[in-house]
């Protein structure tokens, strides 16, 4: 501390009671807010608040103290005994809802630290996006596949109830009758009907073929 010469007892009184606060430690509040955590040989610090946002995890359980005594270094973090690399997006995680990884970080290892830390929404998040890897949803128009089946009027019904899934009419075209068959005039129809194909980028169509055929019958 400094000394200042003070003449008067009530100065000197004041400078004493200035250095008695500097002396005191932090407040409680202040200790009880900052959490120091070595994961791995790597320190963290972060605040209680963003450990126990999610309320059943590891992290949060830790830093109350209640049921788990872990052990402290020297400097009084708490000592975990995980890879550090993945740490970093599970304490942003808590600290703001998003899952940010750096482009050559593995999902799976995330995965593997948010479930020791047993940290519920950001595991379905990652499973969810591993999923969508898996099943990756291509960015390839759909081809429009056209085809013309001619019937008669009295046909119509039947083919309109017998379409496979997936077809679509387009338009009707009245071709009026063809044929004369002694007095009955059948109206002849042509029926355009349309289907979408999705293609995946290797060019193979991600459409069962069984699906893109109209019943023989109707051919």
């Amino acid at each position: 501390g400094w000394r200042m010469r003070m003449e008067g007892g009530e100065e000197k009184q004041g400078a004493v009671g200035l250095r008695c606060t500097w002396d005191t430690p932090p407040s409680a509040g202040t200790q009880a807010k900052w959490v120091r955590l070595n994961v791995g040989g790597t320190v963290f610090l972060t605040t209680r608040q963003t450990l126990c946002r999610e309320q059943k995890s590891f992290l949060c359980r830790l830093c109350q103290g209640e049921e788990l005594q872990s052990d402290r270094d020297e400097t009084g973090a708490y000592l975990i005994d995980r890879d550090p690399t993945y740490f970093g997006p599970i304490l942003n995680f808590l600290r703001h809802g998003k899952l940010v990884l750096d482009k050559d970080m593995a999902e799976e290892g995330v995965l593997e630290e948010a479930e020791f830390y047993n940290i519920g929404p950001l595991i379905r998040i990652i499973k969810d996006r591993l999923e969508e890897k898996d099943y990756p949803v291509t960015q390839v128009p759909p081809k429009h596949v056209y085809r013309v089946l001619q019937c008669q009027e009295e046909e119509l019904t039947q083919m309109v109830s017998t379409m496979s899934d997936g077809w679509r009419f387009e338009q009707l075209v009245n071709i009026g009758s063809s044929y004369n068959y002694g007095n009955e005039d059948q109206t002849e129809f042509l029926c355009v009907v349309s289907k979408e194909l999705y293609s995946s980028p290797n060019g193979l169509s991600s459409e069962a073929s069984h699906k893109a055929k109209v019943r023989p019958t109707l051919l």
